[in-house]
């Protein structure tokens, strides 16, 4: 007889949302974490001072207004806006792609000028664009192109732009007026007690087990659950037994400067030539807006994959998309699986498209009239009670 209605393996954003909501519906549920934190690629640390991002920056947007009020039951959020910079050979760049950045090109200074200026750049094709560089070409043509796009994309996802899709980069916005705020979305900001803060108190009252590796057991922990929820990697589930998917991932070298007050002046500048091995420099301070003599950055270094590394992104290319679809068959057929996250669902998720995903899922397992979302403070678990695994 299962113990939990629900082992949740990962106790990153999506393990954490579902575990909440669901024991907030009355079920019993078991979170399970190898590493020795929650948050998953989100956990943050206070270290001399500073809160640092250990697995690269995270900073909250989204535009759905049910994400926001969620969150923020959990936590108070700073005004931190990502203003990245770039830097190409010697000179610093504003970004994303504004009316600024083309008035340091080109010397436009309005969104006529710019637009006028952009259209005699672009790279005029008689087909629709088949690949990363010919769709940046077709929009911004070469200039910007080699600027800002080419050497990073290849330091980043070690390939020519001509072998990635398009998808990609269309995330990454143009804009003809001077607004370089990197996010379009209303709501924005970061934790002000950090993410790993937020998502503890998600868990608040779930038991969970840290340094605990699902597959060190997993037929045991199988045996636990009425069901499992599964948000790591899809094909590992599986064992290979289709092929490894391809991942793309970091190397985070971070380093204290005792007797330097700001070493960039900014929260990110991505280093876009070719030449330079780092992709982005992170200098953590001023995603806090913090006061101190000192500071810490991190150096963010592409990695060759292989599978004993942590796993950041999806190499959504057609070879690896047709693996997953199998894999995806696979756990259709499982029947007691439930997948949510980057790497189960092998895609691209922003952290509110996350949180979304799993309240979705958590709707889907239990769904009710009503759930209450107070904007402080813990939900109250809802006038529902289950029989024999059914609601009444």
């Amino acid at each position: 007889m299962e113990k939990y209605d629900y082992v949740i393996v990962g106790a990153g954003l999506f393990g954490a949302v579902f575990a909440r909501q669901m024991t907030d519906r009355g079920f019993r549920c078991l979170v399970l974490e190898r590493r020795t934190h929650v948050g998953g690629n989100c956990h943050t640390e206070t270290r001399e001072g500073i809160r640092v991002h250990v697995y690269g920056p995270h900073i909250f947007h989204t535009d759905r207004e049910e994400v926001w009020a969620y969150v923020r039951r959990f936590c108070t959020f700073n005004h931190f806006v990502n203003r990245p910079k770039v830097f190409y050979r010697g000179k610093i760049f504003s970004f994303p792609i504004n009316l600024m950045t083309l008035y340091q090109l080109w010397g436009v200074s309005t969104p006529r000028e710019a637009e006028e200026a952009l259209a005699r750049k672009r790279v005029h094709l008689d087909r629709e664009p088949a690949n990363l560089e010919e769709w940046v070409l077709s929009q911004v043509g070469r200039e910007i192109y080699e600027i800002f796009i080419r050497g990073y994309t290849e330091k980043q996802w070690m390939r020519s732009p001509r072998e990635l899709p398009a998808s990609i980069v269309q995330r990454v916005p143009i804009r003809l007026n001077f607004d370089d705020n990197y996010y379009s979305h209303p709501y924005q900001g970061i934790p002000v007690n950090g993410y790993t803060d937020m998502v503890r108190k998600m868990l608040e009252g779930i038991e969970v087990r840290l340094n605990t590796d699902f597959f060190d057991a997993r037929d045991y922990w199988l045996k636990q659950g009425r069901k499992v929820v599964y948000t790591g990697r899809i094909d590992e589930f599986f064992d290979f037994r289709l092929g490894e998917l391809a991942y793309r991932t970091l190397d985070f070298r971070t380093r204290f400067l005792p007797d330097v007050p700001d070493y960039q002046g900014n929260a990110v500048i991505n280093y876009t030539d070719r030449e330079i091995p780092f992709t982005r420099v992170i200098e953590h301070k001023h995603f806090d807006f913090r006061k101190a003599p000192h500071t810490i950055v991190t150096e963010e270094y592409p990695v060759a994959w292989r599978k004993d590394l942590i796993p950041y992104y999806p190499v959504n290319d057609r070879r690896n998309n047709e693996i997953y679809r199998r894999y995806r068959e696979m756990a259709r057929k499982h029947g007691r699986l439930i997948l949510g996250g980057r790497l189960a669902e092998f895609r691209y998720y922003d952290m509110d498209q996350v949180i979304h995903a799993a309240l979705k899922a958590a709707e889907k397992e239990a769904p009710v009239e009503r759930m209450p979302i107070p904007v402080r403070g813990r939900a109250q678990p809802l006038r529902k009670r289950r029989a024999h695994g059914a609601w009444k």
